[in-house]
């Protein structure tokens, strides 16, 4: 690129938010996992839509790519540019529009951490239920750009589902505002849902009306520990029947995830005296006071015992009980790293489908890799499993990972045949691009494309990402 295309871009946002220096630039330039480590000839770091259209304009007319970017969180390279790309970074534009109790909403621009948005909630005794691990960084342009589940889905949906209406600038500088909060629209086609899960390939989300739920009165959180897979499907099923919506987290996760968590996590603690194969977390939010909940689950728990269901169970009796085992859940994907290499899997399966999934696609792995140690953990109650696998002790790191697409291979494919997805949280950005002519329906896939040539004519946003474009 040359100079003076760059020094225009950079007026638009000004020098200090122009970044040139290689040095300014590496935070934005590499994907936290190591997978990918991009080049760009100029971040740049816009503070308002209008400039935000700007850029895309020049864009347009110069024929440069762009690659937008949140908080960098991404797990699937989405957000890293390849080298002539132009960076845009939304973390500048961190307003918080309006909040309305009344109406359950809430306006923000895209770049507010989701953490942020949360606290904006708290703030009028409200509830944003969106919840990962790394709200304190990731922002809502990219939950929206990647449609974030986290683990409050079985209750609140995906950020699709969180979502009233959205702000995008287009690839030829054009601003569609669609900040309606209305709850009830029934005039043609929604175009929100073309942009939310688009990973940026289609316009840039630059605000976004998000909903607002009440704030649970009371939350109680247990840890249990169950004999398989399948009687903790039957144990969700029970607790469905009695909690209902109330039910807000079931996560399944496996003993040696939990001796990673403990081995790596300063602080942690095993919440039983004697080992498990596997461990539930539970949550119930209630409209109700704590101590009628947390009697409510004892109970539906010591049931689940009576029948084979659990093996033990540990109700938190304080908050910091509570964090505790949250920590246990959410150092899970942080602590894999210290254990050598990790191959991993973002799928989904039909609920019922979930102790089958876990068989098979671990039978397909020890097949392929005898001394792999499989690390599955996630949502089971919306049956999306993070199907890890971390590095046999001795090997070599870089022979294990050259492995990745041959195991991918195998556990796609009993996604596959379940019925599952390749991707259920992630995107597909750069790491799942190839594969996913393979998975979709050819008409889908065609649909697809014809929604991308129309939007973005000359593939300008964030090239090379979630679509196989011919050239």
């Amino acid at each position: 690129m040359s100079p003076e295309l760059i020094d225009r871009f950079a007026a638009i946002v000004g020098p200090a938010n122009a970044l040139r220096d290689p040095a300014d630039q590496e935070r934005y330039l590499v994907e936290w996992r190591g997978l990918w480590h991009g080049e760009t000839p100029v971040v740049l770091r816009p503070g308002s839509t209008a400039e935000v259209a700007r850029i895309l304009e020049l864009a347009h007319e110069t024929g440069t790519r762009i690659v937008p970017q949140g908080g960098n969180t991404g797990l699937v390279g989405g957000q890293v540019p390849a080298g002539d790309e132009v960076l845009v970074s939304l973390g500048r534009m961190k307003r918080i529009r309006s909040v309305d109790p009344a109406g359950d909403t809430i306006i923000v621009d895209a770049g507010a951490t989701l953490s942020e948005v949360q606290q904006a909630a708290e703030d009028v005794d409200r509830l944003f239920p969106l919840s990962l691990a790394s709200e304190g960084s990731c922002q809502i342009g990219g939950n929206l750009a990647t449609n974030a589940g986290g683990t409050a889905v079985l209750a609140y949906g995906t950020m699709r589902d969180l979502v009233l209406g959205l702000e995008v600038v287009l690839a030829d500088g054009r601003i569609w505002n669609g900040l309606r909060t209305l709850r009830k629209d029934n005039t043609g086609y929604d175009l929100r849902h073309l942009f939310v899960g688009s990973e940026g390939t289609l316009g840039i989300v630059t605000g976004a009306a998000l909903k607002l739920f009440p704030k649970p009165r009371s939350r109680v959180t247990a840890m249990a520990a169950t004999p398989s897979p399948a009687d903790a499907l039957r144990l969700f099923s029970v607790l469905r029947g009695t909690a209902g919506g109330t039910l807000t987290t079931f996560e399944i996760l496996p003993r040696i995830g939990l001796d990673f968590v403990l081995r790596h996590a300063a602080g942690t603690r095993d919440p039983f005296g004697a080992p498990h194969d596997w461990y539930l977390l539970i949550e119930v939010s209630s409209g109700v006071e704590e101590a009628t909940a947390r009697d409510a689950l004892e109970a539906d728990l010591a049931g689940a015992f009576e029948e084979g269901l659990l093996l033990d169970a540990v109700v938190a009796r304080s908050g910091n009980q509570a964090s505790a085992f949250w920590r246990l859940r959410e150092m899970l994907s942080e602590v894999q790293s210290h254990e050598g290499g990790s191959i991993k899997h973002d799928v989904s399966v039909p609920v019922a489908k979930v102790p089958e999934f876990l068989a098979r696609a671990g039978e397909a792995v020890i097949e392929l890799l005898p001394e792999a140690r499989l690390v599955p953990f996630g949502h089971l109650g919306d049956g999306n499993i993070h199907f890890n696998v971390s590095q046999p002790p001795g090997m070599d790191k870089a022979r294990f990972l050259s492995m990745w697409d041959e195991m991918n291979e195998r556990v796609h494919g009993v996604a596959a045949a379940l019925g599952g997805s390749i991707s259920a949280e992630h995107g597909i950005g750069q790491l799942k691009r190839r594969l996913l002519p393979r998975v979709k329906d050819p008409v889908e896939y065609e649909l697809m494309l014809a929604i991308k040539r129309t939007l973005d004519p000359q593939g300008l946003l964030n090239p090379g990402k979630v679509l196989e474009l011919k050239e």
